[in-house]
């Protein structure tokens, strides 16, 4: 990622182009994964999450994958965005630290999204993304949908379209977009906002 020193001395990071690809499942799993044993794991259904724990673990997660939509969001529209009736917001915790989270947006009748899904660095590699995507589709098809969608990146981890795939999502379409990243001042005006 090339960086660029404009006028004003503040950095500006290049866009990077990247190949969108949009899953769908439309037939519910029989089975779900089980958790992988001897890990001391919890994940819990929030309520009420105050907006600066979203932004922190939208960083923590998705800050090597250039998550930075929802970081641009001011309060007002982070708090549209996720205070909206049936969005399901769960935080995964391993030894009681913060190490995950999904966001499941119902946004029709028929179509629920796995809006986010990940985990962050220090837990990759433990055995948990099987697992962990399967309670994210657990909690997609409890809305009651006709199928659930996800999307996926060539910014994103390389295992996780083959693990939607694994998991029964079918591939449906892809575009090419642009990807601004946040240079280090936005970052951290975002994440330490008050």
């Amino acid at each position: 990622m090339d960086h660029i020193e404009a006028a004003n001395g503040v950095e500006r990071l290049d866009p990077i182009e990247v190949t969108v690809t949009f899953l769908e499942m439309q037939r519910q799993p029989a089975h779900y994964p089980h958790p992988p044993a001897n890990i001391n794991i919890a994940l819990m259904k929030t309520r009420d999450m105050p907006l600066h724990f979203y932004r922190y673990l939208m960083d923590r997660v998705g800050r090597k994958w250039q998550w930075v939509n929802v970081l641009r969001l001011d309060d007002e529209e982070l708090e549209a965005k996720i205070r909206k009736p049936g969005r399901d917001i769960r935080v995964l915790y391993i030894d009681g630290a913060p190490a995950g989270f999904f966001d499941i947006n119902p946004y029709s009748a028929d179509e629920t999204e796995i809006a986010y899904f990940g985990m962050m660095e220090h837990v990759t590699g433990m055995g948990l993304g099987r697992w962990f995507l399967g309670a994210a589709i657990e909690a997609a098809w409890a809305t009651n949908p006709r199928q659930i969608v996800v999307q996926t990146c060539t910014l994103d981890h390389p295992a996780a379209l083959p693990l939607y795939q694994k998991l029964g999502f079918s591939p449906v379409g892809q575009k090419n977009e642009m990807v601004h990243p946040l240079p280090f001042q936005e970052r951290s005006a975002s994440v330490m906002r008050p």
